[in-house]
């Protein structure tokens, strides 16, 4: 019943949704063009043949359409906003490749603002409308929880703190071997044993079993899975706390066969990855687009100087240790990586990287290339071949990734990327490997697109104010 509710609920959201769309479209024409504007708005139809199922599907990619009731309203706004701003976009696009030059801008930015505020006006009042009726006693969920302890504790806790989401707790099941009753000692009554837990569902009305039990006690719940599915009853299971590693955590099916618990060191929402790739291929494009101009004033210049490539290759490591080939134009004499060597002794950096002021080894347009970034400008190829990204960490080679500690290799959980966090913190400033790896670890820890987003405006600052490289 409260499945079959639930899809009469996104059903009814996504015919509500659909038709806000068609009122912000009028609306921003009238608001534009005044009632006079109608011949034109005719002409501009087609339009929602691509803006109706656009949104419907990015709403769908956003997770509007899952249950509501514990997202809250700055979470709800922000999912809009994204869902309007790359929906912006695609239309936007869609313009410019028709060539449709007579749309007016105004008109496309007051449809975006208007369908968000419509958006999140009729979501507030189905979430208002459904927490009233929970009020009321209907739309609710009855949770028997099975377990006692600190699991339970937690659990129940969190469900209190939320109440209009609708979950109400019938009582609590005691398990056998758990001796900490934390959880009853919140008021919540022990109605019974782990035997009886299918009785007590044919008594009152309970929608879900939730099993909080700690990991160390071990509950068979093979047999109450059987019995609850013939009584129709959801059955689900709280992952004890207590794990010692750091991690998001995602439970899902191998193949939709077997569960499996996943302990993320990195965990990236695909969408977002997915939206890092677009950037990555655009960026490519144009930054190859770039090279091509400075090419042949570049490979005339290093020519003159010294003999050899005009391209310098050197083996890279990349995502999880994959090695690649990371292109650069030439800004050192032929020699270079066998004078290294002779240099050790002269290395600025504490740790595994090296790096001296006034390398003897960079020719004179070497130097001129490196502080305006130019010698970079050939990895735009490994980018858009997916080896490398524009934003990331950098590429170390594979005797430097030998020296890293454990925590180290961290940095190499991600694809590398042309410029990252520490290049636009100062990097001649910073001489202390281990802070590298830090900086590092704080991008990939806190990434999202909008990150590197911010890092490729600093780094455009970095480059024209030539600041940074050496």
């Amino acid at each position: 019943m409260l499945r079959q509710q639930a899809r009469m609920i996104s059903t009814l959201s996504i015919a509500l949704d659909q038709f806000s769309l068609l009122v912000a479209f009028t609306c921003a024409y009238v608001t534009r063009k005044g009632w006079t504007g109608f011949e034109v708005y005719n002409d501009r139809l087609w339009l929602l043949l691509v803006i109706l199922p656009c949104w419907y599907l990015l709403y769908q990619q956003a997770g509007i359409y899952n249950s509501l009731r514990t997202v809250s309203f700055w979470g709800l706004a922000g999912k809009l906003a994204r869902v309007h701003l790359w929906g912006g976009l695609l239309v936007a696009s869609l313009l410019y490749l028709t060539k449709t030059t007579e749309f007016s801008r105004a008109v496309l930015l007051l449809f975006l603002l208007y369908s968000t505020l419509f958006s999140l006006l009729i979501k507030l009042s189905v979430s208002w409308v459904l927490r009233f009726y929970r009020r009321k006693g209907q739309n609710i969920r009855y949770l028997l929880v099975v377990g006692t302890g600190a699991v339970a504790k937690q659990f129940i806790d969190l469900l209190a703190a939320h109440e209009s989401w609708g979950l109400r707790v019938v009582g609590l099941v005691e398990v056998p071997g758990e001796d900490d009753q934390s959880a009853a000692m919140q008021g919540y009554t022990i109605i019974g044993g782990l035997e009886q837990v299918p009785a007590i569902c044919k008594q009152q009305p309970v929608d879900e079993v939730i099993f909080c039990v700690p990991r160390q006690v071990v509950v068979d719940i093979d047999e109450f899975l059987l019995g609850l599915g013939e009584l129709g009853i959801t059955v689900r299971m709280v992952i004890s706390a207590g794990f010692g590693f750091n991690a998001q955590r995602e439970i899902g099916l191998f193949h939709n066969a077997l569960p499996i618990l996943t302990f993320h060191a990195c965990a990236f929402d695909v969408a977002q990855l997915f939206l890092k790739r677009c950037l990555d291929i655009v960026g490519a494009i144009v930054g190859l687009g770039i090279t091509a101009c400075f090419l042949p004033f570049v490979a005339l210049a290093v020519r003159l100087e010294s003999p050899g490539p005009l391209f310098f290759g050197q083996e890279r490591v990349g995502r999880h240790g994959r090695i690649f080939q990371c292109w650069k134009f030439r800004s050192m004499f032929i020699d270079a990586e066998e004078r290294k060597q002779e240099l050790m002794a002269q290395n600025e950096m504490n740790g595994a990287m090296f790096k001296i002021k006034d390398d003897p080894r960079v020719t004179k347009v070497g130097k001129f290339i490196r502080k305006a970034s130019i010698d970079e400008l050939p990895q735009f190829w490994n980018v858009l071949c997916g080896e490398m990204s524009l934003v990331g960490t950098r590429p170390p080679t594979p005797a430097e990734v030998a020296t890293y500690e454990n925590w180290h290799r961290k940095r190499i959980c991600i694809k590398p990327g042309i410029t990252g966090l520490w290049q636009v913190s100062g990097r001649n400033q910073i001489t202390d490997f281990d802070e590298v790896v830090r900086l590092d670890i704080q991008y990939i820890d806190n990434w999202n697109i909008w990150v590197d987003v911010k890092i490729l405006f600093k780094t455009i600052w970095v480059v024209l104010a030539g600041s940074g490289a050496r």
